[in-house]
């Protein structure tokens, strides 16, 4: 609830913002300045949007590290074909999950969990529309099929935390947006309009 009102504060002063930005677009010390004293002014915070995911980060290198050492959690069954939490998913794409007598090489080893994972983070980014220009919200859409690849390696376990944070998540996200359909409208809006001023940007430089 916290992240979705730090997220509707943000909304609130982007006019004011596009108009500092406009005005000493020339001048990027004074345009920072101007925008914190904004902030400061209207109490807004922006990191407040990201406190979970950092409240997450301890969590998360924590159960990393007793995954690798606590030896009473190896061989442990979990549920279905997760036989070992500790260990990586053993079922691959590229084997068809075990149907084919192959191993793949550990590069290329990605399991149903981290297909799951890049799935649910690509949602979690949709379902979000946020403040970006067009080259970042690109490179947010990338994200999640880079770190599919980036933690297919990882003990199963920790996967399996990561995918039920991220359901948690768009379960909330979405809850919040049915409740408030006027923002998610707002948002989508807002990134439409910056996409549009890019490529028009885009185009004038090219006739330019």
């Amino acid at each position: 609830q916290r992240q979705f009102a730090s997220m509707a504060q943000m909304r609130a002063v982007q006019p004011k913002m596009k108009a500092i930005q406009e005005r000493y677009k020339d001048d990027k010390p004074k345009q920072q300045q101007e925008i914190m004293k904004l902030y400061k002014d209207e109490g807004v915070n922006p990191l407040a949007g990201c406190l979970p995911i950092f409240l997450q980060i301890p969590i998360f290198f924590a159960l990393y590290k007793t995954l690798l050492l606590a030896i009473e959690m190896r061989h442990q069954p979990f549920v279905l074909w997760i036989k070992d939490l500790s260990a990586p998913d053993p079922l691959h794409i590229l084997n068809l999950f075990g149907l084919l007598p192959f191993t793949p090489p550990a590069f290329l080893a990605i399991g149903l969990l981290a297909v799951l994972l890049g799935i649910t983070m690509w949602l979690q980014f949709k379902l979000n529309p946020a403040q970006m220009d067009p080259i970042q919200q690109q490179m947010f859409m990338i994200m999640p099929w880079v770190m599919m690849f980036i933690m297919a390696p990882f003990a199963a376990g920790l996967l399996l935390y990561w995918i039920t944070s991220n359901v948690l998540t768009i379960g909330q996200q979405w809850y919040l947006y049915s409740r408030h359909p006027q923002l998610k409208a707002q948002a989508e809006q807002e990134a439409a309009d910056k996409k549009r001023a890019a490529e028009a940007e885009a185009a004038a430089k090219g006739e330019a």
